[in-house]
């Protein structure tokens, strides 16, 4: 099956390919097709977006991740908009973003949620949901990921997330759990599918 990757983000398109690999799709990348403005409230929104336009545009399946995360001492922002938190420019800047607000906070837990929605030109849709639950450091460490990957250590280990391989951070992180699922239901045979209209 021929499947597009609605995103231009490297980091996702690298995790996606490591990690649906052995389900013998052709993983073909968006290009210069312009996505919609991600306007939802929710990740199943803001997925859904990007997964039907592609969808539509290249009449193939298509898949597009949201994720973000949720910070316990901000009321769980901040969420969906994580990619743009505070309208700072760049990763790094995010992450200065974040410490500034939560400093001289003691309560450093976090999580991270990622929602893979694969949808069909004829409207089906597959969504799964990951999570991965954690705390957040004063600073950042680590060279590798994206993101908030160097300020976030998961429960049960002491690296962040920007420490680990590619590979190490898939089989622990809400994205890798979340399409370790869409991998488990496709290698059981094609899914039960929840059909949407798309216009």
């Amino acid at each position: 099956m021929k499947v597009v990757l609605a995103t231009s983000n490297a980091g996702k398109i690298r995790e996606i390919e490591e990690a649906l690999q052995d389900l013998g799709w052709t993983l073909s990348p968006l290009g210069p097709l312009p996505l919609p403005e991600e306007t939802g409230a929710t990740y199943e929104e803001n997925a859904a977006l990007k997964a039907c336009a592609a969808a539509v545009m290249l009449n193939a399946p298509a898949l597009a991740d949201d994720s973000g995360i949720e910070i316990e001492a901000l009321g769980g922002e901040p969420g969906v908009y994580s990619a743009r938190y505070g309208n700072r420019e760049s990763d790094m800047e995010r992450n200065v973003y974040v410490l500034e607000k939560l400093r001289g906070e003691k309560n450093r837990r976090a999580k991270f949620v990622s929602v893979v929605i694969l949808a069909y030109p004829d409207g089906h849709l597959e969504t799964y949901r990951g999570e991965l639950h954690g705390t957040l450091l004063e600073g950042p460490r680590g060279a590798n990921g994206f993101g908030y990957d160097p300020l976030f250590v998961p429960d049960g280990d002491t690296r962040t997330l920007a420490e680990m391989t590619v590979e190490e951070k898939r089989a622990v992180s809400h994205r890798g759990r979340a399409l370790a699922a869409l991998r488990e239901a496709h290698r059981q045979g094609l899914p039960e599918r929840e059909t949407t209209p798309i216009v």
